[in-house]
């Protein structure tokens, strides 16, 4: 372990990239398999989370992402395995992804309270263009012409995952291998998929018997493009409803990047409930808050978490990450 944990973060730390393209969710929070593969069987119970968001709802074009994920736990919770499939659509693309992740997770401590994970993910996006949608300047575009309409590549992410039962902070990458499947002519329609960086910690502070408090921070790089911080704040409130927001930023560091530019914004409002010990509900209003034609536009996005029994389960409570 001692030779493995820092081999891992040294690849994570030597990505390159271009540009931020990841389809991007509000309530990643309830459910880190969709930004880390070493979170596969964190919650040490079998569940399924399912999230729909309609971003910049009444513009054309706007991004629409669906996705259904599904992870637990395998030989007396050492193994963390997970699968997730996603489509996001935007405008006359329309790219699906499916990944399988397996996560190795040592217990750090007697009780099974700390955990470091380290995961890999495999799978592969299918990219896919509607060209009838478009409208070209030049009828005929031989780059319309020529385009491939579907291209198929295969894909790898990894991760590692720390957690107690008032800290988490985890390290990840995706899209590690897809750039090196998008050298024809034929793909240069498409955006590149480049190697994205994802860090977040975040903590559980009591403030009474019936109040907890869960402050977290998401920063995502690709050592390109801005890069993007979520600060969010959360209030449990009697171990059935969780409420509050986020604010969304990016900061503009890099020497590519024109410092006039307008910094993208937006804030958050969000709500998780639980229906029972096995169903939760969740919901996600942003609004962009950067002066641009985006402010007249909402998103909404909605989520379904189902949990199955886990009578072997050794945690007292539950997962609050």
């Amino acid at each position: 372990m001692n030779r493995i944990v820092p081999i891992l973060l040294i690849a994570l730390g030597a990505l390159q990239a271009n540009a931020q393209q990841d389809a991007q969710f509000s309530q990643y929070m309830f459910n880190g398999l969709y930004i880390n593969p070493a979170y596969a069987g964190y919650r040490e119970q079998w569940n399924v989370n399912m999230f729909y968001r309609r971003q910049w709802a009444g513009f054309p074009g706007a991004p629409k992402t669906f996705s259904i994920a599904a992870d637990g736990t395998a030989n007396d919770n050492r193994m963390g395995i997970g699968i997730q499939v996603m489509n996001d659509k935007i405008g006359a693309q329309n790219n699906t992804s499916f990944y399988g992740s397996y996560a190795y997770r040592i217990p750090m401590d007697d009780f099974g309270s700390k955990t470091l994970a380290i995961g890999f993910g495999a799978g592969f996006i299918q990219q896919r263009l509607d060209v009838g949608v478009l409208d070209p300047a030049q009828q005929g575009d031989p780059m319309l012409i020529n385009a491939k309409k579907t291209a198929f590549m295969p894909d790898a992410r990894m991760g590692i995952f720390y957690n107690s039962d008032r800290f988490y902070a985890g390290l990840s990458a995706d899209n590690l291998t897809t750039n090196l499947f998008q050298k024809s002519d034929a793909l240069k329609n498409y955006l590149p998929l480049k190697p994205h960086m994802y860090f977040t910690v975040g903590g559980l502070v009591p403030l009474s018997d019936e109040l907890q408090l869960k402050p977290s921070v998401l920063v995502k790089e690709d050592l390109a493009g801005p890069t993007s911080v979520d600060i969010n704040a959360f209030l449990l409130i009697e171990q059935k409803l969780w409420i509050g927001g986020s604010y969304r930023s990016a900061m503009f560091n890099k020497s590519n990047i024109d410092k006039s530019l307008t910094k993208s914004g937006a804030i958050v409002g969000m709500i998780e409930v639980f229906v029972n010990d096995k169903l939760r509900l969740g919901y996600a209003y942003d609004q962009t808050v950067n002066g641009t034609a985006a402010n007249n536009y909402t998103t909404h996005e909605i989520s379904l978490s189902y949990f199955f029994a886990n009578p072997k389960a050794r945690m007292l409570s539950p997962r609050y990450f």
